[in-house]
């Protein structure tokens, strides 16, 4: 094990991911069964762990982005948020006994799925760090993992305080692992990162304004998680740009595929917590429309595509996504839950075929935040 700095206490301060998750590891004493059962859950609405074939992704060649490459990795190798994620004197007390049962049940659910998020991408990442033989990309990944770990820490730390949290290293040993062909690794981290950058920021500056609606601390660190989340989103879209194949003819249509998946995805589940998004002081649809806007135009970076989210069947496939798996949740029978996951389907496959919109990736794909 490569640790560079041993007298890091906090996994805010370590420098690789194998620091991160020996201090996560000396902390599983404290985490709870709750939390690591929900974590550990494999549904369509969950975040999973995966796999992939990482000879594949060790053979990728980043010559032809060399100069965005270089920059990017100068970047995160700088190391701006170093020691960020972790409690100073602007984290408030929380009184968690005192919260309403309900916010309280949904914003735990918030921050396991979210932790478990996290920890997924730093799963992936370590394993290709550990498998490759490639410098530029194992260094990409040890970076990605570095930053991935910290973020899973400080949102177990949170946890913690409401007497919970998630056992990190009993989910790398159990959890159920998905393979996904390194390409489709690529369009699901990718929009994984991305949207998880105008997620964040769209609450962050929404409670920028209104700072009555911010009822827990971990908010307040929101903008330096999307410049991570961001970075990321960036490192993906240049190992795409490797490979023209990725982004043309027939993928095309897999890039659809995954848009509408995750974009379909996030708004099912945001409507599953109506008593957070209300103490939050946002509106579920207007908040799933704010993250859709944002994402589409920061994936014309190196999408040939995006979705036509003013359509009139979009936001009506949705709702009708969103209403049969309601339905197939509290589904007591073999035909209603049939019934409810063919509406479901139906309503996906109506938001599947909607025409996008076409254009064409601008030579160079580096961005900046800038919202």
């Amino acid at each position: 094990m490569n640790i560079q700095n041993p007298t890091a206490k906090h996994t805010a301060d370590a420098t690789t991911v194998e620091e991160g998750l020996a201090i996560q590891e000396a902390q599983a004493k404290y985490d709870s069964a709750f939390a690591t059962d929900v974590a550990m859950q494999n549904t369509l609405l969950t975040p999973r762990f995966y796999t992939t074939d990482f000879d594949e992704m060790d053979a990728i060649d980043v010559s032809s982005v060399r100069k965005e490459w270089d920059d990017l990795i100068d970047e995160m190798e700088a190391d701006p948020n170093k020691g960020h994620f972790k409690k100073n004197e602007d984290w408030d007390q929380i009184d968690w006994d005192g919260m309403e049962p309900q916010l309280k049940k949904e914003f735990i659910d918030f921050l396991i799925s979210s932790c478990t998020a996290e920890f997924s991408g730093c799963v992936l990442y370590k394993e290709m760090k550990r498998r490759g033989k490639n410098g530029d990309i194992v260094q990409l990944f040890q970076l990605m993992a570095r930053d991935e770990a910290r973020h899973a820490g400080f949102i177990n730390d949170a946890l913690r305080e409401a007497g919970v949290a998630v056992n990190l290293g009993f989910l790398t040993q159990k959890k159920k692992y998905t393979y996904f062909r390194p390409k489709f690794i690529y369009y699901a981290t990718y929009l994984s990162e991305k949207i998880g950058y105008a997620r964040y920021i769209t609450i962050f500056r929404h409670l920028q304004a209104n700072p009555e609606h911010r009822f827990h601390p971990i908010f307040k660190w929101f903008e330096e998680w999307c410049g991570d989340e961001f970075r990321h989103g960036e490192a993906f879209a240049l190992l795409m740009k490797t490979d023209p194949k990725l982004t043309s003819g027939v993928n095309v249509y897999w890039i659809k595929f995954f848009l509408t998946a995750v974009y379909a995805t996030m708004y099912v589940r945001d409507h599953q917590r109506p008593a957070f998004h209300k103490a939050l002081g946002v509106d579920p649809d207007w908040y799933a429309h704010e993250v859709y806007t944002k994402t589409s135009k920061l994936s014309e970076q190196i999408f040939p595509i995006t979705l036509d989210i003013e359509h009139p069947r979009w936001q009506r496939g949705l709702v009708r996504l969103q209403k049969a798996n309601v339905d197939l949740a509290n589904a007591n029978n073999f035909v209603s839950k049939i019934v409810a996951q063919a509406r479901a389907g139906a309503a996906f496959l109506s938001l599947l075929t909607i025409p996008a919109h076409k254009h064409k990736a601008p030579d160079n794909v580096r961005l900046e935040p800038v919202y």
